[in-house]
């Protein structure tokens, strides 16, 4: 068939690493199902089940060995065939998996229930999707602290409700994107730490299956379920079950990813505003092309890319709390179909957005000259409250100057507006309430962002340092952006 007849995913053929497309791709999935399998069979053998006369052991070495040689030789074609005849993908992968392994044919899935591998695979690639964008999450976070170290000192106009207010530092604003990011973060590292396995729990996660096969004996239940999940790489298992394991779990983790999205797009709209402004730009390529019609345009593409797709991923979580609060009893399975799409597409958008988030924390470009313009433009505005408290410092009353500067301060928009210029300074040093200031030391632009700088030092260094370094000499696992 023609590639092109039919629609692809674009979080997988534009925008995700090819690394996380792999983490949730078939390949993967069943091979870790035939993982849990042999985890499953190992343990059973290790505990000394035995056959119904319990004169043998039920588990032969030659078919463990059997099991080990054939993890990952999936015939995806005869799988397809078997499901189109079974109806039942894991029947499927088990029947598969016996054709090619005829002796372990009798031991396979031997007391489990479809959700031992479907769940406790999803919980094995959600932890190590998390751990990888938990380390995108540092490589950005590290670039930004480069970017924020940098111009810790360089004045810029600071707003409220996008009109001017008073003075920051380019550096500051940084941290505060930073700041955002580092929430997601730890965030994240509880999700990591606190996600558990499923185990080995049977059909409605009472265990019966496993105690019948270990003939009544609770302790070698109990042994089972934590001896799979250490071989499978946990330490933890959830103490009950119902079929699945709580799809609250789901929901957790979709809304730290969310998470991500949130602070990606507060800080791609941060950068979408200050392009408009020429103060900020994001990397713009020599052959990249703004618009086919308007060739002059530069336009930030990649803010607004990673804005588009943070805006579905913070959709998300709306599906995973919905399954969540809608599961029947021990389960349903109106789960299943939804989380095929949901947790996959989370990992990817999240992904998606943190490859964008690096490609700009390592490329934006500050044009000094229109920050220091735009502070000149506006910083007669800016000083009245340092001029306001330095007439109060030396006696004043503050009601009454605030009052004063308010008059003048619309009297010079009004004239502004008419084709004027700003002579708000010229007015006040001609005030008698102000006429006694030193105007020279209240306007400079550095005696008026307050402890910026000081703020960027101590929050590198007290907060931000100690987070980079549990994540030194890892990759942040991000790629080049396809933009």
């Amino acid at each position: 068939m023609n590639d092109h007849l039919i629609y692809d995913n674009p979080l997988i053929t534009r925008y995700a690493s090819r690394s996380m497309a792999v983490l949730w791709g078939p390949q993967r999935k069943h091979s870790t199902w035939r993982r849990l399998w042999l985890a499953l069979a190992e343990a059973q053998a290790e505990l000394g089940l035995t056959t119904e006369d319990g004169k043998s052991p039920r588990i032969r070495p030659e078919q463990l060995s059997e099991l080990r040689a054939h993890l990952d030789d999936i015939d995806f074609g005869a799988a397809a065939r078997h499901e189109n005849r079974l109806r039942h993908d894991v029947m499927a992968h088990i029947h598969t998996l016996a054709d090619i392994a005829p002796l372990s044919r009798d031991i396979v899935h031997l007391g489990a229930t479809s959700c031992y591998v479907t769940d406790n695979t999803d919980l094995m690639l959600m932890r190590e999707g998390l751990q990888r964008l938990a380390s995108s999450i540092a490589g950005v976070i590290r670039d930004l602290a480069q970017f924020a170290r940098a111009w810790k000192d360089e004045a810029t106009l600071a707003f409220t409700h996008f009109q001017p207010a008073q003075l920051t530092t380019v550096g500051k604003r940084a941290c505060l994107w930073i700041h955002d990011f580092l929430l997601d973060l730890y965030e994240m590292e509880h999700r990591i730490a606190n996600l558990k396995f499923r185990g080995a729990k049977g059909t409605t996660g009472t265990q019966a299956s496993f105690l019948a096969l270990f003939n009544g004996d609770h302790a070698k239940v109990k042994q089972l379920d934590l001896l799979v999940a250490r071989k499978m790489g946990f330490t933890e298992v959830y103490p009950v079950t119902g079929q699945t394991y709580s799809r609250k779990v789901d929901s957790q983790v979709l809304d730290v990813l969310a998470g991500v999205g949130q602070s990606a797009h507060k800080w791609g709209t941060d950068l979408r505003l200050l392009a408009h402004r020429r103060e900020v730009d994001e990397p713009f390529e020599k052959d990249q092309v703004g618009s086919s019609a308007m060739a002059y345009k530069r336009n930030p593409m990649r803010a607004e890319r990673m804005c588009s797709i943070a805006r579905y991923l913070c959709g998300l979580p709306s599906v995973t709390s919905a399954t969540a609060a809608t599961q029947w009893l021990e389960r349903t399975l109106d789960d299943s179909a939804c989380r095929r799409l949901t947790l996959p597409h989370a990992y990817l958008a999240a992904d998606s957005v943190l490859n964008l988030a690096a490609n700009l924390a390592k490329g934006l470009i500050v044009n000094k000259q229109v920050v220091q313009q735009e502070v000149q433009e506006y910083l007669p505005y800016l000083a009245t409250e340092p001029i306001l408290m330095e007439a109060v410092r030396q006696g004043g009353d503050r009601q009454k100057l605030h009052e004063c500067i308010r008059q003048h301060s619309l009297a010079v928009t009004a004239r502004i507006k008419d084709g004027g210029s700003n002579d708000l300074l010229t007015r006040l040093k001609a005030d008698p309430d102000f006429q006694h200031l030193n105007f020279d030391s209240i306007l400079n632009p550095q005696a008026m962002v307050g402890r910026c700088p000081e703020q960027v030092d101590e929050f590198l260094s007290e907060h931000v340092a100690a987070v980079l370094a549990r994540y030194s000499g890892q990759s942040s696992g991000s790629e080049n952006v396809r933009v």
